[in-house]
């Protein structure tokens, strides 16, 4: 059988990344199976394993992809020329509107974070820990003199991303605990800096 054009299997490769994501977000990757991610697409499992010879092959290309995307995303925010507290708030923004349109990557997230010898432990590990070198350094270097003094600033970042990626993989829950409103600028701005301007509100 001939193989498909370029374009046609970019576009297969993508539409089974999104829906692998979705099934390894819900059912974790010991119990996803790929014969129902190729079904998702309107593939059978061969043509799938023609993309991703492997379920962990699929499973690192959907972790790998993700946070390539975030981190693309975050470098943009960075890069933009105003003020620290303008850019750092943009920072903010991109990071929760990214989990919160890919909530599936923060229940990813969190099992691989639990699981001690979780499949993609490793590919997370390799991941997270350079973006969070990138917004640390990023801090360090454009908030000096802005910033709270003595600020913990690994710890500080930590505490607030880490409450956005609970928050998105609660699903359902998040309202029930969590409330209507998104306090996540109020608390960055409170933890980071020790101006008494106005707390900005999520937009």
């Amino acid at each position: 059988m001939a193989r498909p054009p370029s374009s046609d299997r970019r576009s297969t490769a993508e539409r089974l990344l999104d829906a692998a994501a979705e099934a390894f977000a819900v059912h974790g990757p010991h119990a996803t199976r790929l014969a129902d991610i190729a079904a998702t697409v309107g593939i059978r499992r061969p043509s799938l394993l023609y993309h991703f010879p492997t379920k962990e092959g699929l499973y690192a290309a959907v972790v790998d992809r993700a946070f390539r995307q975030l981190g693309d995303a975050l470098a943009q925010a960075m890069t933009r020329e105003d003020d620290f507290r303008a850019r750092f708030d943009r920072i903010l923004g991109t990071f929760i509107h990214f989990i919160d349109e890919h909530a599936g990557l923060a229940r990813i997230l969190l099992r691989e974070l639990l699981a001690a010898d979780g499949p993609g432990r490793t590919i997370v590990a390799e991941r997270v820990a350079p973006l969070l070198d990138i917004v640390v350094r990023f801090i360090q270097r454009d908030g000096r003199g802005v910033i709270r003094e003595g600020l913990a600033i690994r710890q500080a970042v930590l505490q607030i991303t880490s409450g956005v990626v609970l928050r998105a993989a609660s699903g359902d829950l998040s309202q029930l605990l969590w409330g209507d409103e998104d306090a996540t600028y109020a608390l960055a701005h409170t933890l980071f800096f020790e101006s008494t301007e106005p707390l900005p509100q999520p937009t």
